[in-house]
């Protein structure tokens, strides 16, 4: 066996100094986070096409990868659906390693050095996050979306780097993780409006005189802006870490959310605001809400509030609408983000699954005819719940990374906004790698656990659905999933690589 890499061993030192309470329970907590990184390498590693491995063998005993050198590489059966850690040990020849950093500097591939800090890294972080979590009961109903989101404590269900983040030291971690459940002061940057790009409508509140006020996050005040804010607002972090939930006000029932800049990497990418993103934001949010009516009360889109940059992806902001307003007043209803719906327990009934899953295909499907395909991953989705927790209808946020088609859009005579760049394209492949890849592969697989579990939802859900020619491409081919290792281990490939997932209903 293999370890400890030193990124544990840097944070119980971090910690020991900001938090000595908490280091018992972080220690406790690395075994676990080590087997949660292993079994999602272990995905990547399996299911990828990753350039150095020459052949896959599967067997009774489990799987077995030859190296292009001739090495093998030996763990147990894949199911690249799996949310459970079921990789503890991994043999590359016959040296055992039940850590993935360790592995990954043993197999000695290219990139391979940088990926297995970010390894140890994400193992190390996962394991604070895992410490400083309180387990809530799973019919316990919260108020505020920040407490939903608190609840999603691994991170992306199937990213190596889950919970890497790097330039952020433990003491920031416990500061601004949604898990830790902190309350953050968000500056208010003034600047001068005729600087700034604003689309949509910029609140009263966030004004000062000819200057605008741009919430802008500590960490990004301190490491990226040099510079300190002399006002501020409190707010909670949601799952993305840069968007949280703002107090009540703004002219909104529920406290809106403001996605800030943060311009650090947060699993595979640095998460900035471009200020083509700020430009089209009010044109998408008014266009995705016509479009949204076209399907029965089915879907709801958080419109766009306001957007402002100061000609910086450093320093932007968007403000956006609560999912909350889209649960009916005194209804008893709430709305949930997918990926917070294991911590709930209603997975679990193979009858609730198969209704979620028909609500969610028969949403994405009919959108994506309609010539539009979400980013529908367990983050961006959510679904509202009676009182009784039956799923009636989703709310979909942040329309940044969907795809628009025109060709569809105008087969349907639906008037083609004035959009521009990466979000337009007619491509098939594109169009369904976007939807397909995050609400199969990501929101619904995520949410059932397995593929066993996922092929019975989807049996039951597609009886139902109208088979279209994308409904044929569903269920004929494999289902596509972005090569989220290979990807880390491209540094020099720009955009997302793709993969094929064994389909579960085959």
């Amino acid at each position: 066996m293999h370890r400890p890499p030193t990124a544990e061993a840097e944070v119980a030192e971090e910690l020991a100094a900001v938090r000595p309470g908490l280091v018992p329970r972080y220690t406790a907590e690395l075994p676990g986070a080590r087997a949660a990184v292993l079994t999602r390498l272990w995905r990547g590693l399996t299911h990828e096409p990753l350039p150095w491995l020459a052949d896959r063998a599967d067997g009774p005993a489990g799987c077995t990868l030859r190296l292009s050198d001739g090495r093998r590489l030996h763990g147990p059966r894949p199911d690249p659906y799996a949310t459970a850690a079921y990789v503890s040990v991994v043999r590359l020849d016959e040296v055992a390693y039940d850590d993935p950093a360790r592995l990954m500097t043993g197999l000695a591939v290219a990139h391979g050095t940088d990926f297995a800090v970010e390894l140890g890294h994400s193992v190390a972080s996962l394991a604070l996050s895992r410490a400083g979590q309180e387990r809530p009961a799973a019919e316990e109903r919260p108020v505020y979306d920040w407490e939903w989101e608190r609840r999603v404590v691994d991170g992306h269900p199937y990213h190596p780097g889950c919970r890497s983040r790097p330039g952020f030291s433990v003491a920031e971690q416990l500061a601004y993780g949604p898990e830790h459940g902190p309350l953050v002061r968000l500056g208010l940057l003034p600047v001068p409006a005729g600087e700034c790009l604003v689309t949509g409508d910029w609140p009263d509140e966030l004004r000062d005189g000819e200057r605008l006020l741009v919430p802008t996050h500590p960490w990004q005040a301190e490491h990226v802006l040099k510079r300190a804010c002399d006002t501020g607002i409190d707010a909670r972090p949601l799952m993305s870490l840069r968007t949280l939930e703002l107090p009540g006000g703004f002219h909104q029932p529920c406290g809106p959310h403001v996605k800030t800049a943060l311009s650090a990497r947060l699993t595979s990418s640095v998460r900035d605001i471009s200020g083509y993103s700020i430009a089209l934001s009010a044109t998408l949010s008014a266009f995705a809400e016509t479009l949204a009516a076209r399907l029965d009360g089915l879907l709801h889109i958080t419109r766009t509030l306001g957007a402002v940059t100061a000609n910086s992806p450093d320093v932007a902001a968007v403000l956006r609408e609560s999912p909350r307003a889209y649960a009916a007043p005194g209804s008893g209803e709430c709305v949930v983000p997918v990926a917070a719906l294991a911590t709930t327990g209603l997975p679990e009934s193979p009858a609730w699954l198969a209704d979620f899953t028909r609500l969610a295909l028969t949403v994405g499907l009919r959108l994506l005819d309609l010539g539009v395909a979400l980013e529908a991953h367990g983050q961006n989705l959510l679904v509202v719940l009676s009182p009784t927790g039956a799923p009636v209808r989703l709310v979909y946020r942040d329309l940044a990374d969907i795809r628009v088609s025109p060709a569809r859009l105008a087969r349907h005579g639906i008037p083609v906004p004035e959009l521009t760049g990466r979000i337009v394209t007619d491509d098939v492949t594109a169009l369904r790698r976007k939807l397909f890849g995050s609400l199969v592969a990501g929101a619904l697989a995520g949410t059932a656990g397995s593929a066993a579990v996922l092929r019975g939802a989807l049996e039951s859900a597609v009886r139902d659905l109208p088979r279209t020619p994308d409904l044929v491409a569903l269920l004929e081919e494999p289902v596509p999933a972005k090569a989220l290792t290979l990807m880390r281990l491209s540094p020099g490939t720009p955009g997302d690589q793709w993969t094929g997932l064994p389909h579960p209903l085959h």
